[in-house]
């Protein structure tokens, strides 16, 4: 009987551990890529920019 009781005891405990780490909120959010959306979008509004400048600049010279 003693057994039954440790064994759920500690697998019930294991389970609420478990149940913890994945509610977190921040669980599936990596700053890295968040910072690399950024530097890309950052990037591409460059070149976009870049290409609305270019044909004035063809034009005057």
């Amino acid at each position: 009987m003693i057994d039954y009781i440790a064994l759920s005891i500690g697998h019930g405990l294991l389970a609420l551990a478990f149940l913890r780490l994945v509610m977190r909120d921040g669980l599936d959010v990596d700053p890295l890529l968040d910072r690399l959306r950024q530097s890309a979008r950052a990037r591409r509004q460059d070149r976009a920019r870049a290409r609305r400048r270019a044909p004035d600049e063809d034009a005057a010279g």
